[in-house]
């Protein structure tokens, strides 16, 4: 068994975006009951996440793109002080409640928190159970239900903070990480792999062609067993050439069957081969170093079987 890290804060479960809204505190409500119900809470080290800096923020979006997040904060609590909306909108699907700003301070810090502790050999392998999730989150603009990309952050900061030479990013989501890709283009330090289904959101993203990307764009209905064969064609030749030394996942679950977000037909199984084959790299290369952060996942039982079936494996129990 190997030690894997568990990264969570009450304020994810604060931030919320309105009656209804897919992304919202239940989503890890399920997954905690499904750890705790599967018996594989105990095998976890959870820890309490700390807030990121701004100055760890800002070594992937703009100092004025953060500041104006912050500033929004600040104009929803005075809009509330005068009896008024308890919550701004960002785009039609994304919006902040009072507490949007600590939960997205303490998402990052979780992922940066999950770098330093399995860099430190504290642990092998971290998931990061947070809210707000990242990859929609581009340098300079908020969507998605992203306000800063927590894994793109996480990169940067491993490579600037730690001095690794090499980082994969491993996004797996039903949606495209554009956010990710408009962070990390062109940035040879970094790997980017990617399948997710096209067309659909981010409707009108034009993809870069940067060396340092392979996106799998995949058509509705498609199925786990032929994401297994892209995989092993596209993304593994890559990883291996790359030899990273550490590997990060924007560990999105909607791909699943089950998962209305999306039109893929993903199981568990499927996720926990995706895990492995990631795991073969890391250990080949990067001491085993994984580091998953929550993305997407939107109906509860698939989102928590999936959930299991993913840390159980970087978990090795």
């Amino acid at each position: 068994m190997s030690m894997t890290g568990y990264f969570t804060h009450p304020s994810f479960r604060k931030h919320e975006m309105g009656p209804g809204h897919p992304e919202c505190p239940e989503r890890l409500d399920a997954i905690d009951d499904r750890l705790l119900i599967s018996g594989l809470d105990v095998a976890l080290d959870r820890r309490e996440a700390t807030p990121a800096s701004t100055s760890d923020i800002e070594l992937a979006h703009g100092r004025m793109y953060v500041a104006a997040i912050r500033g929004l904060n600040a104009e929803l609590k005075e809009e509330i002080a005068a009896g008024g909306a308890d919550h701004l909108q960002i785009d039609p699907d994304t919006s902040i409640n009072i507490h949007t700003w600590t939960a997205a301070l303490h998402a990052v810090g979780a992922a940066t928190d999950a770098v330093d502790a399995v860099l430190a050999g504290e642990m092998n392998t971290a998931f990061c159970a947070v809210r707000p999730p990242g990859h929609h989150a581009c340098r300079d603009k908020a969507g998605g239900f992203c306000f800063f990309n927590n894994v793109a952050i996480a990169a940067k900061y491993a490579l600037e903070r730690h001095n690794l030479q090499r980082v994969a990013i491993v996004d797996f989501d039903v949606h495209h990480g554009n956010g990710t890709e408009d962070i990390v283009k062109g940035d040879d330090r970094i790997l980017m792999v990617s399948f997710y289904q096209h067309p659909f959101y981010p409707l009108g993203w034009e993809h870069s062609s940067a060396p340092n990307l392979v996106n799998l764009p995949v058509p509705a209905y498609t199925k786990g067993m032929e994401i297994r064969e892209m995989i092993e064609g596209a993304w593994m030749p890559r990883l291996e050439e790359f030899q990273p030394e550490l590997i990060l996942i924007s560990a999105g679950f909607d791909a699943h069957r089950e998962d209305d977000m999306g039109q893929l037909g993903l199981v568990e199984n499927d996720y926990a081969w995706i895990t492995s084959r990631i795991m073969d790299v890391a250990h080949r290369y990067a001491q085993g170093r994984v580091i998953s952060c929550l993305e997407g996942g939107y109906v509860m039982s698939s989102l928590a079987r999936s959930v299991e079936a993913h840390i159980r494996v970087m978990a090795d129990v």
